[in-house]
């Protein structure tokens, strides 16, 4: 990964000639946000320095909402790696804690923007709000930038189909199984992955071998059992998937991505794997017994095998983003 990361102010190095920055939590890198962020390599490369994007973590909702907060799209490691195959050079990640929430537009300004980044140009979007309680507008900024040298971009808002493309509407998409409008908002085929574990190998007991990968996350976007398109070491299979919390097992406090992969023969141990979504089949139900689990999950790869041969194969492809 040729993007550098820095987490905090204080590992920033000195602000050189300076960088052309955005802010936002960029959630699921959808195509509005992708559309700033194509504003800011421009501008970039126009000035002679590095691109930059300012996120936050946790996100801004987590801290305030908690558990209640809504599913986040992809984690920290997913969102860095979607932001340096867009071309961003650099990565400041602020812990959003209560000295961030409380800080007023100005310090941010002074803090982050001039003194920590040395920042020649700042591209936003058209609703970007900031500072404590969202006093931090378009006006104040630019004030702010005649003040500090700096110019300040606006970047129309990115629709589909009339509405604003949002995270929100991403993950309403997904919770509703509609995987093509998800792709149509994000550019791509939606995806969560991670590295494979060693389980209880009950998957392989019941003649239904799984990789199964902690998603290290309070909630997923997603549940269910699904058609997907696994990834690994650049290679795509066809296969079927289960997002959620194992019922019939006891059940687990976070979610677990458990793949089969049709017709594999292989150790998938410590490899990285990357599913993409392609269709529903059912949710995630408790069975009475490891008898009736196994029957669906035979029903659930003949289905995933239908759909397939439907839609053809997946061939080799890049890793899309594990």
């Amino acid at each position: 990964m040729a993007i550098t990361f820095i987490r905090g102010l204080h590992n920033l190095p000195p602000p050189g000639e300076g960088v052309a920055a955005t802010i936002g939590t960029f959630d699921g890198v959808h195509r509005g946000h992708q559309a700033i962020l194509a504003r800011v390599r421009e501008r970039a490369s126009h000035l002679g320095v590095p691109a930059c994007a300012i996120i936050f973590e946790p996100h801004p909702r987590e801290y305030f909402l908690g558990p209640r907060a809504p599913a986040k799209l992809m984690r920290l490691r997913e969102k860095v790696e979607a932001l340096d195959r867009l071309g961003i050079d650099r990565v400041l990640c602020l812990p959003f804690n209560e000295r961030l929430r409380s800080m007023n537009p100005e310090t941010f300004i002074e803090e982050v923007l001039v003194a920590g980044l040395g920042v020649r140009s700042l591209v936003v979007g058209d609703d970007f709000r900031f500072g404590r309680s969202g006093s931090g507008n378009a006006a104040l900024l630019r004030a702010a930038a005649a003040r500090w040298g700096f110019e300040v971009l606006d970047t129309p808002t990115v629709y589909h189909q009339g509405r604003r493309i949002s995270s929100t509407w991403v993950r309403e998409a997904l919770e509703a199984g509609d995987f093509d409008l998800a792709a149509a908002l994000l550019g791509r085929r939606y995806g969560i992955g991670g590295r494979v574990m060693r389980g209880e190998a009950l998957g392989r007991r019941l003649g239904v071998p799984t990789a199964n990968v902690n998603l290290k996350r309070q909630r997923a976007p997603l549940s269910g059992v699904f058609v997907v398109e696994a990834v690994v070491e650049g290679r795509r299979f066809p296969a079927v998937a289960n997002v959620g919390v194992r019922p019939t097992l006891g059940g687990s406090d976070r979610p677990i991505l458990e793949v089969h992969l049709l017709d594999w023969q292989g150790d998938l141990y410590g490899k990285r794997l990357w599913v993409e979504f392609l269709a529903r089949l059912r949710d995630e139900a408790r069975f009475p017994d490891l008898e009736r689990l196994a029957a669906q999950i035979e029903s659930d790869v003949r289905a995933a095998r239908a759909f397939f041969a439907r839609r053809g194969s997946p061939g080799t492809a890049d890793d899309g983003g594990a």
